[in-house]
């Protein structure tokens, strides 16, 4: 049974911390209170106990059960139900680490629910702790630390992919060819970045749901708030598509160059070849059993050798002006 995390807030100040669960109710009793639960790979019993409570959607409640949730906002009668994902890329392995965490949210409660330990909620607290002020917005403030915490995070995912590939364009320039190994990973780096465009575009729709006021999930003072974790989500689409067009840029240069070398090779081996073939031709013809001039001369085995070295000397000079050689 996961242990849950606990705070209640009243009137804008912390009151309590790491009570029991079972002591939501007495606090949601009392007036200008606001209560946050937070969960990791809670229990169905768990879930649904506070479910009952607190009057949750069944359906919102099977979908922070399940796993691999798209980002997106469900209204409810009593409550919305936001999905989202908190991501970090290891370049080094090519792999994209996410955590979902869904948040039940209520003009007096939010109730988060992570899959995983992948994201710690230590940096959301000391995101709340640092801006005190805001807390007597209750819940706005508490789902906007949230957000703007999952969102840092798109960033230095971001500029962890903009390092990659900017080693990666210095690297398609290099006379050594890619080994399937740097191949492989290319292409594993390829598809975590199309999964974090998946995962970071559709926040977009998250957030803006958010900010319609006909629902009245964000307080008024906190509009310029969200509108900055908004603006942060466009900058970051903005960003993964441009990395796309960059990938395929890269894709597209590295097949161009891998033709070019390939032509430069069969350049030389071909350029070779021709010079090989003039001695070939020459000692062929000469070694023919019929008369011929200089045939059992000694100035034939002259003009045969001169004619070896001046016409492979000609062509030899002639493929390096063309840089063939």
């Amino acid at each position: 049974m996961s242990a849950a995390q606990t705070r209640v807030y009243r009137n804008g100040v912390l009151e309590s911390e790491g009570f029991p669960v079972a002591d939501i109710s007495e606090y949601l009793a009392e007036p200008d209170t606001v209560v946050w639960v937070d969960f990791c790979g809670p229990s169905i019993d768990q879930l649904h106990e506070l479910a009952d409570e607190l009057g949750l959607h069944e359906l919102a409640v099977e979908d922070a059960l399940s796993q691999h949730q798209r980002p997106k906002l469900d209204h409810y009668e009593s409550h919305l139900f936001l999905s989202a994902h908190a991501v970090r890329v290891d370049t080094e392995n090519s792999e994209l680490d996410e955590t979902e965490i869904d948040a039940f949210i209520n003009s007096r409660w939010i109730i988060t629910v992570r899959k995983n330990e992948g994201f710690s909620m230590d940096p959301v607290l000391r995101r709340w702790d640092r801006s005190g002020d805001l807390a007597k917005h209750g819940v706005s403030f508490l789902l906007y630390g949230l957000l703007d915490v999952i969102v840092d995070g798109y960033f230095e995912t971001v500029q962890a992919f903009d390092d990659y590939y900017d080693e990666v364009s210095e690297g398609i320039f290099s006379e050594r060819p890619l080994d399937p190994a740097q191949q492989r990973h290319w292409f594993k780096m390829r598809q975590a970045l199309v999964r974090f465009h998946r995962l970071a575009v559709p926040m977009r729709e998250a957030v803006s749901g958010l900010m319609r006021r006909e629902h009245s999930a964000v307080s008024e003072s906190l509009y310029p708030y969200f509108q900055d974790v908004y603006d942060h989500i466009l900058r970051v689409s903005e960003s993964t598509d441009a990395l796309r067009d960059l990938v395929s840029t890269i894709v597209e240069t590295n097949l161009s160059l891998r033709d070019y070398r390939q032509n430069q090779v069969m350049k030389k081996v071909t350029s070779w070849a021709a010079i090989i073939a003039v001695p070939t031709l020459i000692t062929g013809y000469y070694g023919m059993n019929v008369p011929y001039p200089g045939s059992g001369e000694q100035w034939g085995v002259a003009v045969s050798g001169a004619l070896v070295v001046v016409m492979s000397s000609g062509l030899y000079m002639l493929f390096r002006k063309r840089d063939w050689l």
